[in-house]
This record gives C-alpha cells, sequence and structure tokens, in this order.
C-alpha cells in the first residue's frame, strides 16, 4: 500500500462527562450520562430512551466472535483510543492506518431522539468534546459533527459552527424536524453546505425505525436490515430531485456496505424508466445512477464484494474504513484483510479506495 491509508468510517467512545460538563444548563439535571449496573456492566442513560445503553459492542474491536456480547464491560475496560486521543495513534499505528474520519457512537443513537430541542443541545455539547479531541492532531484526527435539523436556517448555522470549530463535514439525522429531506425548503442548507464544504454524512442506525433490534425472524436478521436507511436516505435524495437542483452536493452512506451498490443503481434505473409516470418522482435530467455515480460516497469495512464490483459503479466514491472500535471493526486486521480482499485490483484502484478519495473529499493533506 504505497500510499497511507485513510479511514473513512471510525469512531470515539464518548467519556462520561462529554455531555454533562459541555451541555446548555438547561439541560444539565437530564444529560447523556453513564452509569454502573452490576450485570450489563456501564451503560449510557439518555432520557426518554430506555433504560440505559449497554457498552460491549461499542467498543469490541479486536475481540473473537465468541467474546461478543451486548453488555458487561465497564467503561475502563474498553479501547482508551475511544476517548483519548493520544492512545488514538497508537490504535491507528497498530492497525496501518494514517488517519480517520471519526464519528460518534452515542452520538448516532441520539439521532432519533424525539426531542429535537434536547437533542440540539446534545450535539453542541458532542461538537465541542470532539473539536478538544481531534485538536490533538488534527491531521490524523478529522471530526464529523452533529446537527439536529431542527431547521433549514439553524442548520446552516452548526455547520459555521462546525466549519469553526475544524470539523470536516455534518452527521445528519435520518429525519429531520420539519419536511422530508428532498423539500425544497432544506435548498438554502444544501448551498450552505456546498459553498462550506462541509458533506453531509447519513450512518446506518440513525433513521427512525432503523434498528437491528427490530425485524422478523432470528435476531440475526435484523444485522442484514440495517443498510435499508441509507439506501431509503439515497432514494430520496436522487429521486427527490435533491442532486438535479444541487450538483455539487455531496452525501456520504457511512457504514452501509457497497457491494450492492451496481444492483440499487440498476433497479433505480429501472423503476424509472418504467414507473415514473404513475410513480411520480422529481424532475431529473438524468438517469437516476449517474446522480449516484457522482454525488454518492459509499463507505464499507469487511465486505469483499465491494472491491469486485468497482468496474460496475465509480470507483472515486468507494471509501474503505475499519469502523473501529465498533464490534464490526476490521482493526487490529485490517492490513491482512485488505492484503486479501485487494488482491487483483489495480495500484490506482487501490489508491483511490484506500486513501484518494476520502483524502479529496475531506481535503486532508496526509
Amino acid at each position: 500500500m504505497p500510499k497511507p491509508i485513510v479511514s473513512a468510517d471510525s469512531h470515539i467512545t464518548e467519556p462520561p462527562n462529554t455531555y454533562v460538563d459541555r451541555i446548555d444548563s438547561k439541560y444539565k439535571d437530564t444529560a447523556p450520562h453513564m452509569v454502573r449496573d452490576a450485570k450489563m456492566g456501564d451503560l449510557f442513560v439518555i432520557k426518554d430512551m430506555g433504560n440505559g445503553i449497554p457498552m460491549g459492542l461499542l467498543a469490541a474491536a479486536g475481540k473473537s466472535a465468541s467474546e461478543l456480547a451486548l453488555g458487561g464491560v465497564k467503561f475502563e475496560e474498553m479501547h482508551r483510543g475511544g476517548w483519548d486521543p493520544k492512545a488514538r495513534l497508537a490504535d491507528q499505528e497498530r492497525d496501518g492506518v494514517a488517519a480517520e474520519i471519526i464519528y460518534p457512537t452515542v452520538g448516532m443513537l441520539l439521532c432519533n431522539h424525539q426531542d429535537f430541542d434536547y437533542k440540539k443541545a446534545c450535539f453542541d455539547a458532542y461538537n465541542l468534546w470532539m473539536a478538544e479531541y481531534c485538536a490533538y492532531r488534527p491531521d490524523r484526527l478529522i471530526g464529523i459533527g452533529q446537527t439536529a435539523m431542527r431547521s433549514p436556517a439553524e442548520g446552516i448555522e452548526d455547520l459555521r459552527k462546525m466549519k469553526e470549530l475544524g470539523m470536516r463535514g455534518v452527521m445528519m439525522p435520518g429525519n429531520p424536524a420539519l419536511e422530508d429531506y428532498d423539500s425544497a425548503i432544506y435548498d438554502p442548507f444544501y448551498e450552505a453546505a456546498v459553498d462550506l464544504e462541509m458533506p453531509l454524512s447519513f450512518h446506518i442506525l440513525t433513521s427512525k425505525n432503523d434498528s437491528m433490534f427490530q425485524t422478523r425472524g432470528p435476531r440475526l436478521n435484523g444485522f442484514l436490515a440495517i443498510i435499508r436507511g441509507c439506501q431509503d436516505i439515497i432514494g430520496t435524495f436522487i429521486l427527490g430531485g435533491v442532486f438535479e437542483r444541487h450538483p455539487k452536493l455531496k452525501v456520504v452512506c457511512v457504514e452501509a456496505d457497497a457491494g450492492w451498490v451496481p444492483h440499487y443503481m440498476y433497479r433505480m434505473d429501472h423503476a424509472y424508466d418504467r414507473h415514473r409516470y404513475w410513480l411520480p418522482a422529481g424532475a431529473l435530467s438524468k438517469m437516476p445512477s449517474e446522480y449516484f455515480r457522482e454525488n454518492v460516497y459509499v463507505t464499507f469495512q469487511d465486505d469483499w464484494v465491494a472491491f469486485k464490483m468497482t468496474k460496475m459503479c465509480n470507483v472515486r466514491r468507494l471509501m474503505w474504513a475499519n469502523d473501529f472500535p465498533h464490534s464490526d471493526s476490521t482493526w487490529p486486521w485490517s492490513q491482512d484483510i485488505l492484503r486479501k480482499q485487494t488482491a487483483g485490483l489495480e495500484q490506482a484502484e487501490k489508491d483511490f479506495i484506500l486513501h484518494d478519495n476520502a483524502a479529496e473529499l475531506y481535503r486532508l493533506s496526509i
């Protein structure tokens, strides 16, 4: 791998004081916080979101499959790099990664909180903590901020604040407070995202009813369903004419794999070609797949198929990730996995997926 490898989707593990120490005083008493349960280990408790979020799978990188469990883990037993930037650099070096685009963990689940005012306060606090974390090595720790999207105007202000804090993009909630994302009311927000060079990211498990535990059949079947929320959002942007109106807008589909992309593009084209008159969509001047090829980036970790279908999609929009420190992470075996899965690829394709695409999108100097 002649170029330094960039992980396009990694995570932090929010420490207990992330929100409590930085949140608006109005929410001090109800801010997300950590408690210890004798059976389930440490839990992050969020107002109106159940009895707590077990941390077992949120920092399980490097464990064997038989060791994975939802709970039973204490905060001090988790990967220190999840909240300590100095330790994070050592974690990167062990995995052969030179830089990471970093997303939240608890913040993912907060995206689905029904109280948008509370969510806004939490995200503002998170952005402050994230800026502190990434400031330790801003060339290797690339932070993505969060916005609650209570309104387009507030979203624009959030983009500006995140930019000032050093963030390189924004993680969007799957469902905004007002109309859906194809509405023209968001056009000023999309224009601001382009002008500020802040790509919009949609991560798995951040949309309404987007849960791996709400599905039919065995619980394991839910793991296969978690990409659906991201696919629905992509379809909303493409078929709703958002990219038609904003051709320079960049959207990142995060952690939903990529091997499905060629078929999804074909299926969109078929639907538009055959059914657009009785199932209306937005005004499009190109086939849906053309917008996907240009405007949508996808990240993936252990997806052997993604490396085999580069000729059937736009290889300049594929970005590999290690998902550290979550349970689906390839850390610390990323180099072995990449050697196997990239075998047969041209060097230029490897460079695009492992470095160039992320470096270009997020304006990295590494």
